[in-house]
């Protein structure tokens, strides 16, 4: 019998859903709402504001509100582009990386805890997998 792809699809959110959920408090603690959380969590590889919003595929709307909130609580800071000076760049300030480690680490933790219910095997295969997906 075939898989579904829409079950499969549908699994993944839910597995992604409940970890997340399992970590809101810590975010919460972290002065982070989870969506804010993405947007630290990204921004280093993806600095500039309309791209970020097109790799978390957030409305760039949105993102502005979640980037006026992080530098209003000190997580980043907007500096012009030297390349061009029409653009701005998002930099992680040492609160805001601090509060990103503490953040994946706990998100680390709560994923770490429902894989250990898998072989290391199936871990590698589903990284595998994940990325394949991805490219």
């Amino acid at each position: 019998m075939p898989v579904d792809g829409a079950e499969l699809w549908t699994l993944n959110h839910r597995l992604l859903t409940v970890v997340l959920d399992a970590c809101t408090a810590e975010l919460t603690a972290l002065g982070l709402d989870p969506k804010e959380f993405f947007v630290l969590a990204e921004a280093p590889a993806s600095p500039y504001p309309a791209e970020l919003a097109a790799k978390l595929v957030i409305p760039k709307a949105s993102m502005t509100v979640y980037v006026r909130n992080l530098v209003a609580k000190g997580f980043m800071r907007r500096e012009i582009d030297d390349a061009d000076l029409r653009r701005h760049r998002l930099v992680l300030t040492a609160e805001g990386e601090n509060a990103r480690t503490r953040a994946l680490t706990a998100l680390a933790a709560e994923f770490d805890r429902r894989l250990a219910k898998v072989t290391s095997r199936d871990r590698t295969e589903l990284e595998r997998i994940l990325r394949e997906l991805l490219a």
